[in-house]
């Protein structure tokens, strides 16, 4: 597959991914383009051996956690539509502050698996191929991240959750 195939084959996919977890636009369409430029830089180093969207993926999702970092800005999150509890909270100032806390000191996987899933509502299996692992692993992983943070959040003494 030439670049130009892969350019058009996951472009729209890697832009709607980046608008997800940015809530922005301009932002995603900029870090999509960031993205395929980071690709085409490296694409010699591509050895196949992992399924390019996956990598794709992950250069995505460093770019954005790049570019947030070089602009120090903060990520906004709208949780209209998600029915688990623990996501619908996130919308109390207060508590939302508290669990972006103790998610920014999660230790990994766990931060990054929950981020994905919540934030960027990817589905266990994109998150899988992200880590090279099965959704199954994602979603245990997703799981026990949420618990940590059930945990945290009932012993800070806020309601339970």
């Amino acid at each position: 597959m030439s670049f130009e195939e892969l350019y058009q084959v996951y472009f729209q996919e890697i832009y709607l991914y980046l608008k997800s977890i940015s809530r922005s636009e301009s932002v995603a369409e900029e870090i999509t383009q960031e993205t395929f430029f980071k690709a085409l830089k490296s694409i010699h180093s591509f050895d196949g051996s992992k399924d390019i969207r996956a990598w794709l993926f992950t250069i995505a999702k460093n770019t954005y956690f790049s570019y947030y970092k070089q602009n120090k800005r903060d990520t906004n999150f709208d949780p209209e539509g998600n029915s688990i509890i623990l996501e619908s909270k996130l919308i109390i100032n207060e508590e939302a502050f508290k669990i972006h806390q103790f998610i920014h000191m999660m230790e990994e996987p766990y931060k990054e698996v929950f981020t994905l899933r919540t934030f960027g509502e990817l589905p266990f299996e994109q998150i899988g191929l992200l880590f090279e692992k099965s959704s199954g692993w994602a979603r245990v992983t997703y799981y026990r991240a949420k618990k940590k943070i059930i945990k945290y959040m009932e012993e800070s003494g806020y309601e339970k959750y």
